[in-house]
């Protein structure tokens, strides 16, 4: 199984992103959300079961079933990569990431662990630690 990371630009926080979607939920089918970019994953057929993992700040903090892949056509005419996600966001323990454009693919055995039901963030490193460690190569 592979999964994407991909950044999640102008959100803040996983409120952000979960806010943002529930905005937007009157455009989707029912129970999903779907995220547009610009370029189709090679990789997508081995995607099937797989996530897309939100990088938040510079950290993985949540993801999303991944349900499939579809054309979009944009208003400027342009074929774009509609990815089409469950709409449940799944806290996962926080790792950082560094900027980068587009996404990247991540096999299964580096994918972070889920958060159990409850709790509201990864217990074992708080999110501004696991950054400034990152910033220094550390973690």
């Amino acid at each position: 199984m592979l999964h994407l990371q991909k950044l999640c630009v102008g959100a803040d926080s996983v409120e952000d992103l979960t806010d943002w979607q529930r905005s937007q939920r009157h455009r989707w089918p029912t129970g999903t959300a779907i995220h547009v970019t610009r370029m189709w994953p090679k990789r997508a057929a081995e995607m099937e079961g797989g996530s897309l993992f939100w990088v938040i700040k510079g950290l993985i903090l949540c993801r999303q079933r991944i349900l499939g892949f579809e054309e979009a056509r944009g208003e400027d005419g342009i074929l774009r990569c509609a990815i089409h996600l469950d709409a449940q966001v799944i806290l996962t323990e926080s790792i950082p990431r560094r900027p980068f454009q587009g996404w990247r693919y991540m096999e299964a055995k580096d994918a972070p662990r889920d958060i159990p039901k409850g709790r509201k963030q990864d217990a074992a490193i708080p999110p501004e630690l696991a950054r400034a460690l990152a910033d220094i190569g550390l973690r």
